[in-house]
């Protein structure tokens, strides 16, 4: 039987972000793919990311966390879901920092800088066509060679990539609703320049201090929100000259406040995280599930 049969979940969400919680760290259980979909099914509670809550393998931090998309995928970074682990944790204990392990590393979070705001340190961006990872070699990353439609016209090109704990293009455009992303953002995310496929992002720099955005995240589709993206768009603006350093996103669930620290790289998000629910997983949901 499924780990998750029969436990508590909080049901969450990050500015539009839908986020499932479950704390695992009493429990020597394993999450499979196969559980992540069935919980996402319409059944069950349909979500973006499930963060769940593994026992600390490292002295110092609350938990290891996996996090898991819809399609039951795996990923290193979601920064809406931090936030919304962190309320619960925040709430339950008392504590105004902590620190958590993920697959893209080490999170540091705290409250503030008002209440309701939580701030994540999504830890520092990464530039090299290596690292981010992308198919073949590109010295400059700030933009790359890329395009969908006609070669004399295309309808998205030329787009920013960067590895912000998990991959990803950003497309400039001058009006983010112009576009159908549904059509466009699975091709783009399955592209074989994305050998882990990719997060695809349409952005309008609107001033130096704020930019509006729209992504199809990598595994679950079109989304209200995407904390890493929201800060891979910064840093890939501010690194075009376009923006400053701490810029105001706003995505079509509500915004996120992202600074690029300058005295040592690291992305800092800032903003809500809201509690819908909390109930137990049907037991049911997992009866097909290999």
């Amino acid at each position: 039987m499924s780990a998750l049969a029969n436990h508590a979940f909080a049901k969450m969400n990050g500015i539009g972000n839908e986020i499932v919680v479950v704390d695992l760290r009493d429990s020597s259980g394993a999450v499979t793919a196969g559980d992540a979909r069935a919980v996402a099914s319409p059944a069950g509670v349909p979500f973006d990311q499930m963060m769940v809550l593994q026992p600390p393998r490292l002295a110092g931090t609350e938990a290891f966390i996996r996090i898991y998309n819809s399609d039951g995928s795996e990923i290193g970074a979601c920064g809406n879901g931090m936030r919304c682990v962190v309320k619960r944790l925040f709430e339950a204990t008392g504590k105004t920092s902590a620190t958590f392990e993920t697959r893209a590393g080490l999170l540091n979070c705290w409250n503030g800088p008002s209440d309701g705001l939580y701030t994540v340190d999504m830890g520092p961006p990464k530039f090299g066509w290596k690292d981010i990872p992308l198919a073949e070699e590109f010295r400059d990353t700030r933009s790359i060679e890329l395009q969908i439609g006609p070669i004399d016209a295309p309808v998205l090109h030329t787009p920013s990539v960067v590895n912000m704990g998990n991959p990803h293009a950003i497309f400039w455009v001058d009006d983010v609703k112009a576009y159908d992303l549904d059509r466009f953002g699975p091709l783009l995310e399955n592209h074989p320049i994305f050998p882990e496929r990719a997060n695809i992002t349409l952005a309008h720099v609107i001033d130096r201090d704020h930019i509006t955005i729209r992504t199809w995240e990598r595994g679950a589709g079109l989304t209200k929100a995407c904390g890493s993206a929201a800060c891979a768009t910064a840093v890939a603006a501010a690194r075009l000259k376009r923006t400053n350093r701490t810029v105001q996103i706003a995505l079509p669930g509500g915004e996120l406040s992202i600074e690029w620290r300058e005295r040592d790289d690291h992305v800092l998000m800032t903003g809500t995280a809201t509690f819908e629910y909390e109930s137990r997983f049907d037991p049911a949901l997992f009866a097909s599930v290999a």
